[in-house]
């Protein structure tokens, strides 16, 4: 018997070694359908092998990211970008202001980014052809010209898309200082240095989902206001 449980135990660490190892190799080779694939076995994948611990929320947020502007952000000097809300709303402000988008609505395609630093990035859908996508960056006050986002045949622009109207840029500040009361609470969390907004089938979710301490790791869901909608260990 004592042998048998061993066996099974074995098999099980060396499931989960490859099913990591493949998770890594798939984040440097990021796509839709990784990034929906990973989603679907969030609360799946196992996190911890031999000498290994994997924070699958990252290796997602990592393929959503590189995916969408093409690089991983390095953040730079901390400006408490993220309770900011007099410049979160002039981020917004300006957007709204963009020649381009005059007497439009702006629809927000796929992920919306914050940074500590004073950075975001978003992804917009063309103002004058529905098939189309553009990318966008908020830096030094001033946002980018359009930038074209390759898109493929698997991707669905009309399922990825929420109307700014319903996102507030403001509302990052709600959900940053709520995750960072909550870190607080937590031994070895840490606080928030970016955050951001995923679209899926027309609807949005607020990231990060989870707070991971030197001993506990907790889950954290959010409203579309910003607002907390639950919070516990798991």
């Amino acid at each position: 018997m004592r042998k048998l449980i061993i066996l099974l135990i074995c098999c099980q660490l060396l499931l989960s070694c490859e099913q990591v190892t493949k998770t890594i190799d798939e984040t440097f080779k990021p796509n839709d359908t990784l990034v929906q694939k990973e989603k679907e076995k969030e609360n799946t994948i196992p996190e911890t092998t031999v000498n290994t611990q994997i924070d699958v929320e990252q290796i997602i947020k990592t393929a959503i990211e590189t995916h969408s502007v093409g690089h991983i952000h390095t953040e730079g000097k901390n400006v408490n970008f993220l309770t900011d809300t007099n410049e979160l709303e002039k981020a917004e402000e300006a957007l709204r202001k963009l020649p381009q988008y005059a007497g439009k609505e702006i629809f927000i395609y796929s992920t919306l980014y914050f940074y500590n630093d004073g950075l975001i990035n978003v992804m917009l859908q063309h103002p004058t052809n529905p098939k189309y996508v553009d990318i966008y960056d908020y830096k030094d006050g001033k946002w980018s010209e359009p930038k074209p986002l390759q898109l493929s045949v698997r991707d669905e622009v009309q399922k990825r898309l929420v109307s700014l109207n319903k996102i507030k840029f403001v509302n990052v500040a709600k959900v940053t200082s709520t995750y960072n009361e909550k870190a607080k609470e937590i031994e070895g969390a840490k606080p928030l240095t970016s955050a951001y907004v995923s679209i899926w089938d027309n609807k949005m979710r607020w990231y990060p989902s989870s707070i991971n301490g030197s001993r506990e790791r907790y889950s954290i869901q959010f409203n579309d206001d910003g607002s907390l909608k639950a919070f516990k260990q798991e």
